[in-house]
C-alpha cells in the first residue's frame, strides 16, 4: 500500500495513550514519556506515531510528526469494510467484520480511535491475544493495509472482474428415467 502526502489535508490528531517510563542512573530515576498518536481525515486516511521525549507535549508533537510520515489510504465502503480482515502484530491479533448500517464502532482502546480516525461508522471488531495498546493499535494498522479491492484479487487470481465475479456455468441434472 502506497504512503499518502499529508500536505494539503485536514488531519484530526488523537492521543491513544501516554505512558510515564524510567530509567534507572547512580543519581536516581530519570523519567520520561511515551505517547501514542493516530491522526485520520474521516474520510480513509489515517496514520499511527509513536513519540519518546523527556515531556509529554514534545513526545506528542515527536509522535504526530511519525503518525504524519505513516499515512494510508483504506478503502471504505457504505460506512465498513468490504469483507472480513484479520491484523496481526507480534502477539495481538484484531480481527475487523463488516456491520449493517447504524451499528457503530463497536471497538475498544485504541482499535476504536483508529477506526474512528479513518472514517468508519460502522464495524465490529475483537482483540484477541496481547492487551498491550502498541501492538493493538499496529495489529489494526496491519489489518487495515491488508484490505484489497476487487481489481487486485482478480489480479492476483489471473482473471478480469467480471470472470471473477460471474458464477459458472452448470451442467443440467440429467433425469433419472433417462439413465439407462
Amino acid at each position: 500500500m502506497q504512503k499518502i502526502d499529508p500536505e494539503g489535508l485536514e488531519l484530526n490528531e488523537t492521543v491513544i495513550f501516554v505512558n510515564r517510563v524510567s530509567k534507572v542512573v547512580k543519581g536516581g530515576r530519570r523519567f520520561g514519556f511515551t505517547a501514542m498518536i493516530v491522526v485520520g481525515n474521516g474520510e480513509g486516511v489515517v496514520g499511527i506515531g509513536y513519540g519518546k521525549a523527556k515531556d509529554v507535549s514534545e513526545a506528542i508533537r515527536k509522535g504526530v510528526a511519525k503518525a504524519k510520515k505513516s499515512l494510508i489510504k483504506v478503502r471504505i465502503k457504505k460506512g465498513t469494510i468490504a469483507y472480513t480482515v484479520i491484523g496481526h502484530f507480534g502477539a495481538a491479533t484484531v480481527f475487523m467484520k463488516p456491520a449493517s448500517p447504524g451499528t457503530g464502532v463497536i471497538a475498544g482502546g485504541s482499535v476504536r480511535a483508529i477506526l474512528e480516525a479513518t472514517g468508519f461508522q460502522d464495524i465490529l471488531t475483537k482483540s484477541i491475544g496481547s492487551d498491550n495498546n502498541l501492538n493493538i493499535a499496529k495489529a489494526t494498522m496491519n489489518g487495515l493495509m491488508n484490505i484489497k479491492n476487487a481489481k487486485d484479487i482478480a489480479k492476483l487470481r489471473g482473471k478480469s472482474v467480471v470472470e471473477m465475479y460471474s458464477r459458472p456455468l452448470r451442467l443440467q441434472e440429467v433425469p433419472s428415467n433417462e439413465i439407462r
